[in-house]
């Protein structure tokens, strides 16, 4: 099989950029397979990064090579890095942008790369990703020994990624992320709501809006509705249906999130441990 090398950027796709990276690294190694996760990570926002390449990473051939960048200390002393983790290899600087792939683990091996020869013979105090990681990510895909990266790296730099709190029959949680559907995605996931209990009734509530019930898919609400339900993620996310819920609640990263246990009111049918009552607000 033809290696691997996925490229996810803040860079956009209107500049020259990506196209310098992938030039580089075809240069190096023809044969690989290039595939785009994203260049859309909001401008220099490490942690959309972070959990863009933690969600899609881990769907890739073991083996696979993801170079990734958002990177606003480009030509400071802040390393780059190469990691083994699980099945797959990462590229990447040591930002915090490799936070959720760590954590999810297992970590085999971080390098920092110092050999200066295996890089471009020109290297620019801005363009690291062209001059750097494209052309190891390259030879890397052609075979080259990992261990002549550089050396061995006890500990990375980590975000402080925010936790979701319990108070009794309630967490507490906050949006982390906008999709490019306006879904609020939030750091509360399945296993969050399978630690309250099951069978009873779920309450959502987020900027002044309630979300009774939890939904199993898009396509079972009316256009137009505010939704609450666990996405392809495990995530809890808040929806409006063909539209924008970050638009509609006039929400953003860091907006509070609450989701509580409810005793089932009169006049609702009983729900199992996988809520299908539909939302109200």
């Amino acid at each position: 099989m033809r290696p691997v090398i996925t490229l996810t950027t803040d860079f956009g796709t209107a500049g020259p950029y990506v196209g310098a990276v992938k030039g580089v690294i075809l240069s190096f190694c023809p044969d690989v397979q290039l595939v785009d996760i994203t260049h859309d990570i909001p401008p220099q926002n490490i942690r959309v990064g972070a959990l863009v390449l933690a969600d899609a990473s881990p769907f890739f051939p073991p083996g696979t090579i993801h170079l990734a960048v958002v990177d606003p200390g480009v030509g400071t002393d802040r390393a780059l890095l190469y990691a083994e983790i699980g099945s797959q290899r990462y590229l990447a600087p040591d930002n915090g942008l490799l936070t959720l792939v760590y954590k999810s683990g297992p970590v085999h091996r971080v390098l920092r790369l110092e050999e200066r020869d295996l890089w471009r013979r020109e290297v620019s105090s801005t363009f690291h990703a062209r001059d750097i990681l494209a052309p190891v990510a390259a030879r890397l895909a052609a075979g080259l020994d990992p261990a002549r990266l550089g050396p061995p790296v006890g500990s990375i730099c980590l975000l402080d990624w925010p936790q979701p709190r319990r108070h009794g029959r309630e967490i507490e949680g906050q949006v982390v992320a906008i999709d490019s559907f306006g879904n609020l995605i939030t750091n509360i996931n399945r296993e969050h709501l399978a630690d309250l209990g099951c069978g009873t009734y779920w309450e959502v509530c987020i900027a002044g809006h309630i979300i009774r019930g939890l939904g199993r898919t898009y396509g079972e609400y009316p256009a137009g509705q505010l939704i609450a339900l666990i996405g392809s993620a495990n995530r809890l996310e808040i929806a409006v249906v063909c539209g924008s819920a970050a638009t509609t609640l006039q929400a953003s990263v860091d907006t509070p999130v609450r989701i509580r246990l409810c005793d089932i009111p009169d006049g609702l049918e009983e729900i199992d441990h996988n809520p299908k009552v539909r939302g109200e607000t």
